[in-house]
């Protein structure tokens, strides 16, 4: 699970289990696979495969997996392309959720979300829905210990960041969509490799939920993750550390 404190952006990925590491390096593997198909195996010509190495390489997915993920995709026909999807919808308390699904099934996926949704209380809506609720941008994120608060923070304004948060798990550069390679790049030349660069939805606003809607909120969100289509869960719910902590316990 990662995301900032009081979960004002909220994605959910579990990598760390053990239990879940097959299934969380197939979702890497379809988004290298499809980086591949739409830009080439070039990473330095295709940022898009560029970013999805990253987060692969993020959550531990080895680097023989990533390889040979990327020749078969470039040995692969067009017919085994997925198509990417957006949904949206609402949890318990109103909580607005954006799901990322790379499919080759659209009328499964929407069926599946659609019951997942429904289980929990929430509902899936219309594309645009929730959108305006949050905004698309680039985040790169660095450990704290590559540089200090105010070292980051100069580096990335200088390289046309829009936002730079630092805290004692490290430091998010917000940017643009579209200047997310350029700026990955020039950050990289300053600091090294980032553990993360990739696209993001970060909520605008947030809605404070208590402890029972949380749980509920928590189980429906844990279970879109685990739909092996769903590729991001994205989610403007806000509750406190220590709630959270046990719930999560």
């Amino acid at each position: 699970m990662a995301g900032h404190s009081k979960f004002k952006n909220i994605m959910f990925r579990k990598g760390a289990q053990d239990k879940k590491r097959a299934r969380v390096f197939a979702k890497f593997s379809r988004e290298i696979s499809v980086a591949v198909k739409l830009g080439g195996s070039d990473v330095s010509s295709n940022p898009r495969l560029r970013t999805a190495i990253l987060a692969a390489r993020g959550e531990n997915m080895p680097n023989d997996n990533i390889t040979r993920t990327i020749s078969k995709a470039a040995g692969e026909d067009s017919s085994s392309n997925y198509e990417e999807i957006r949904y949206e919808g609402y949890g318990v308390g109103g909580v607005a959720v954006i799901v990322e699904a790379l499919t080759d099934n659209r009328n499964r996926t929407s069926s599946q979300l659609r019951a997942l949704f429904s289980k929990f209380g929430g509902s899936l809506s219309e594309q645009g829905a929730v959108l305006f609720l949050f905004k698309h941008c680039g985040e790169i994120r660095y450990p704290p210990e590559v540089a200090s608060e105010e070292t980051m923070f100069e580096a990335a304004l200088e390289f046309g960041a829009d936002n730079i948060v630092s805290d004692e798990t490290g430091h998010s550069v917000f940017c643009a969509p579209d200047s997310l390679n350029e700026l990955a790049l020039h950050l990289q030349s300053r600091f090294g490799e980032a553990i993360t660069s990739r696209l993001t939805w970060q909520a605008q606003t947030t809605t404070e939920i208590g402890e029972k809607s949380a749980e509920t909120l928590l189980k429906m969100l844990d279970a879109i993750e685990d739909n092996d289509d769903v590729q991001r869960v994205y989610a403007n719910f806000e509750i406190g550390d220590e709630l959270l902590a046990r719930l999560s316990s």
